[in-house]
């Protein structure tokens, strides 16, 4: 309900459309939204419409604090989106999950936006596996679909030694995509589970070796790591070009992605 809201800052919405969009019952969307405008997170009109209330705003500005690197990235992010005059966004990890907290531009993909949550699951996150220790790194291709393991293994090679992943996926595929990864991460038994790992991976060319690269290659992202310790990559900076790239036009975007990524480390690592 509150990403509904936020989604909509500057409306108000009736109870009935937000019963309608969250798929709640009316008895608990009006009950979730009494509690909340009690707390002061939301706020009721004289029309009985709600919207979010500067009480949410105030707590999420001291919620801020606990997310410095958001802090740290924006200015390099806004520099970067000048630079290459493509969306940017700003993904870190979260667990077992990958989470967006930054989108500066609006990436032609629909799930990318702020509050997104992605499985840290081959075949994607490969930025965040490929500067894994060994074990690691193993652990993450074991669950991959077998028949993509060795080429993921080559891909993994090929990202630490360029310093940067590149997405290959057709937007048609994406909300395809979406969907499974969401089945993916559901109760469901190791059979299906393989399945469903089997279908994403059909869904995506997995990233660039350096062989394949022709005179236009279709570039969905790229990204590179942010380290928070020297050892493990804990976010990373993600342009969003969606286009059609000359093999120098790629190695330069990875190249700007790849140093704005340097920056934000060197600054958020221990001096």
């Amino acid at each position: 309900m509150i990403e509904l809201l936020a989604r909509r800052p500057t409306e108000h919405l009736s109870l009935a459309r937000i019963v309608r969009d969250t798929g709640m019952s009316r008895a608990t969307a009006h009950a979730v939204l009494t509690q909340l405008t009690a707390d002061g997170w939301t706020a009721r009109d004289p029309d009985g419409n709600y919207t979010l209330s500067l009480g949410l705003v105030t707590l999420a500005r001291r919620a801020e604090s606990a997310f410095p690197l958001r802090r740290l990235a924006q200015d390099p992010l806004r520099e970067l989106v000048a630079r290459l005059d493509v969306p940017v966004f700003l993904a870190e990890r979260d667990n077992d999950t990958i989470l967006i907290t930054e989108v500066l531009g609006t990436p032609s993909v629909p799930w990318i936006r702020p509050g997104r949550r992605l499985p840290l699951a081959p075949p994607v996150a490969r930025e965040f596996a490929a500067w894994a220790p060994a074990a690691t790194r193993e652990s993450w291709l074991a669950s991959a679909d077998p028949a993509h393991r060795d080429r993921l293994r080559e891909v993994l090679t090929a990202v630490r030694t360029r310093g940067y992943s590149v997405e290959r996926l057709a937007d048609e595929s994406a909300p395809m995509l979406e969907a499974l990864a969401t089945l993916r991460t559901s109760p469901v038994t190791d059979p299906l589970r393989n399945r469903l790992n089997a279908m994403i991976a059909d869904l995506i060319s997995i990233d660039y070796l350096p062989d394949e690269l022709g005179p236009e290659n279709a570039v969905v992202t790229v990204a590179a790591p942010i380290f928070l310790t020297p050892e493990t990559v804990s976010a990373t900076v993600v342009a969003c070009p969606d286009r059609l790239l000359s093999a120098e036009e790629l190695q330069k975007m990875g190249e700007a992605v790849r140093e704005t990524a340097d920056h934000i480390t060197k600054s958020a690592l221990p001096q």
